[in-house]
């Protein structure tokens, strides 16, 4: 009577063993499993040989499990039978009825609530959660496993194989694809991640996930904004010129006529040099883009043009924002500061998860540099833009916004915008 206990919970564990391996594999980060494999170590050899063909390890877990499965049946019926009949030695007119109608009924509930607990929900959860871990760690008995299923599985492919070739015109997974983009992008936040708050990010991680995330970026996300803009008139003296290059520190300012709508080009200070007569005589070409233009393919038309600014435009032709090939290259190794350059951004931390930002700040940097979550959208960019966004207007000095567990408090705003916002995380 014991034996049957006990080969019904040897069952269980493997049952559970089969499924949590299958789905530790499916759930596993490739990049990490191939980045493993790389140790030549006693473990990665293991791995290798497990994951040359993917189909045919999990095809081994499925017969393994259902091989559990049955013995789990065939036993824990027994078990059941047994318990049936020592329930109906009592008395219990409603009971004895119970049972003797509904005993298959009662006996098919039961094993599918005790297999889907033991065996299947719970350790797949667990699996699922720590998959890579468990991956590693069960990959020796899990081979064992595979080497006695080898050709029993390789049977059941053929058989599959042979279905999917006459009645779905299609080959099988022949051709395995190492890993995604999306994986990819997994496995370097997975990195960052790993950064405690004070550690800085190695330079290296964060190239890559800015090279990940470069070719969905559009012109608006990275553009300096219309009222931002420096920009001078093309009739104004090359004097005023001078004392804009001076005062700002830049290189090149815009130059545009009656409005900054009508943007013309723009003027760079080696050309005052030349002692040129007026602003006409220094104009060269920008290029105008739209606002959901790739900055990938920006980058490509501002090479095979040799220009060196572009225009934003939005959706009614007017200025939207400016972007320089600068811009586009900081966007993938971050910030290029010179001895001209201010930053008068503001990204201050206080205790008690206490923050002063500048409402220009983008939420995906403070995210990532703060290990927050604030809320993203494609409806803005920064900070500010998700204030506006959540209260629809431009809240006045001193106003409190609370979104989600944070708590924004308006420092500096101005009619047009918000300048500074101080932070709170409510727990």
């Amino acid at each position: 009577m014991y034996i049957d206990y006990v080969i019904v919970i040897i069952s269980l564990l493997f049952s559970a063993f089969f499924s949590g391996m299958e789905i530790a594999y499916i759930s596993s980060n490739k990049i990490s499993i191939e980045i493993e494999k790389k140790e030549k170590n006693f473990t990665s050899s293991i791995l290798s040989r497990l994951t040359l063909k993917p189909s045919k390890f999990i095809a081994s877990m499925l017969i393994g499990n259902n091989l559990a499965l049955v013995i789990y049946g065939f036993y824990m019926g027994d078990i059941l039978i047994n318990l049936f009949d020592y329930l109906l030695i009592f008395d219990y007119s409603f009971l004895s009825k119970l049972i003797t109608e509904f005993n298959l009924l009662t006996k098919t509930i039961i094993s599918t609530v005790v297999i889907l607990i033991t065996a299947e929900f719970l350790p797949k959860v667990l699996f699922q959660i720590y998959s890579f871990q468990f991956l590693k760690f069960f990959s020796l008995p899990a081979y064992f496993f595979y080497l006695c299923f080898y050709y029993i599985s390789d049977f059941v492919l053929w058989i599959t194989n042979l279905i999917l070739k006459v009645f779905f015109k299609t080959q099988g997974d022949k051709i395995q694809l190492l890993f995604s983009k999306v994986e990819l992008e997994n496995y370097v936040d997975e990195q960052i991640d790993a950064y405690s708050e004070d550690q800085p990010i190695d330079s290296e991680v964060q190239i890559f996930q800015n090279a990940l995330d470069f070719s969905a970026s559009k012109a608006r996300d990275i553009m300096v904004p219309r009222i931002e803009l420096c920009a001078l008139e093309i009739h104004d003296y090359i004097s005023k010129l001078k004392e804009t290059l001076i005062s700002t520190g830049f290189t090149k300012i815009l130059i545009y006529t009656n409005t900054i709508d009508d943007i013309i080009g723009y003027v760079h200070s080696h050309d005052l040099f030349k002692n040129p007569k007026s602003i006409k005589s220094m104009l060269l070409p920008v290029e105008f883009v739209p606002e959901s233009i790739l900055i990938i393919d920006l980058l490509s038309t501002l090479t095979k043009k040799r220009k060196s600014i572009a225009i934003v435009l939005d959706e009614y032709g007017g200025t939207s924002g400016m972007i320089t090939v600068e811009d586009i290259v900081e966007e993938l190794f971050g910030e290029i500061d010179d001895e001209f350059d201010v930053n008068d951004l503001i990204e201050t931390k206080f205790k008690n998860n206490h923050y002063n930002f500048s409402a220009r700040l983008e939420v995906d940097y403070i995210n990532e540099h703060y290990h927050l979550n604030l809320p993203k959208s494609e409806d803005y960019g920064t900070l500010g833009g998700l204030i506006v966004n959540f209260t629809e207007e431009i809240p006045e000095l001193g106003e409190e916004v609370l979104i989600n567990n944070y708590l924004f408090k308006i420092i500096d705003v101005s009619n047009t915008k918000i300048n500074i916002v101080s932070l709170i995380i409510k727990k």
